[in-house]
């Protein structure tokens, strides 16, 4: 509950940003800039799932296949009362997995070979529960309206940046100039920190529910913690622009890296995760 309500909260302030750069522009090319955005993540949101899985080359997995897989995919999915996902493998022998699909009768869950073969069943499970997790709650729509919000903010913080260098030269026009430019430098910045928030809300959240899910927070918990070690010792193959669609960040980093990354702390997710444990409420999410 406390991270839907931050993401509600983060959303709302992106608005607010939204709102107050695009009043400094006028309230026609705030609409402009928020239409722009919208109609770009409008196609992000239907068409992302086919083009992350052809980025990492990501093939459908058959039931014949993996059977076992298959029937642990549909008992979670079972458990979290929604139709049971497509399987995708990802040949990648780094572990991990992300989960894709505007909708949940549309989604996704992808793994990585790596994950197969290094993580126990149990740990697999939190896992897939975890994704499957981000699939009923919805968190694409989210990110896309949280993606095209600031990216409307972007697209105002650029003509912000052009009237202030090229809006003439008397004392009132150079006094708004320099708090347009102002603005235009500091508001996609707060766009994307408040963007980073939404998106460790909605991992937070994830593992939460997942947790529930599956009736086992230790296992995802201990699943977090092997990943994490792994993704330190084994290169990726992924691609900067879908890190933050993973389980953990698929690049080991620290300092600035790790300040700005769209994953929250891991001590802090495994340390919630454990607090889970022995929790009368778990399994119901249904």
């Amino acid at each position: 509950m406390k991270s839907q309500i931050r993401t509600i909260l983060l959303l709302g302030v992106l608005s607010a940003l939204l709102v107050a750069v695009g009043g400094l522009m006028g309230q026609g090319m705030m609409w402009l800039a928020v239409g722009a955005a919208f109609a770009l993540n409008l196609g992000a949101y239907f068409f992302s799932d086919r083009i992350v899985l052809r980025m990492h080359r990501a093939e459908e997995l058959a039931p014949l296949a993996a059977p076992g897989l298959h029937r642990m995919v549909e008992e979670l999915a079972h458990a979290a009362g929604i139709p049971k996902p497509r399987l995708y493998l990802i040949p990648e022998e780094q572990p991990n997995a992300f989960a894709t699909g505007r909708n949940p009768e549309r989604g996704v869950v992808a793994v990585t070979s790596g994950l197969l073969q290094r993580l126990s069943q149990r740990e697999t499970r939190g896992v897939i529960a975890h994704e499957i997790a981000h699939i009923k709650n919805r968190d694409i729509l989210v990110a896309t309206v949280a993606s095209a919000i600031a990216a409307a903010i972007g697209y105002l913080a650029n003509v912000l940046t052009f009237a202030a260098f090229f809006g003439g030269n008397d004392e009132e026009n150079e006094g708004s100039g320099a708090g347009g430019l102002l603005a235009a430098l500091v508001a996609p910045i707060a766009a994307m920190l408040v963007q980073m928030g939404v998106s460790r809300s909605r991992e937070y959240l994830a593992d939460e529910t997942g947790a529930r899910i599956s009736g086992d927070p230790e296992a995802l918990a201990s699943a977090l913690e092997r990943l994490e070690q792994t993704a330190a010792l084994i290169p990726a193959a992924s691609q900067p622009a879908t890190a933050s669609l993973f389980i953990v960040s698929p690049f080991a980093g620290g300092g600035m890296a790790r300040l700005f990354s769209t994953h929250p702390p891991m001590k802090e997710r495994v340390r919630r995760l454990r607090a889970m444990t022995g929790n009368p409420s778990l399994r119901r999410v249904a």
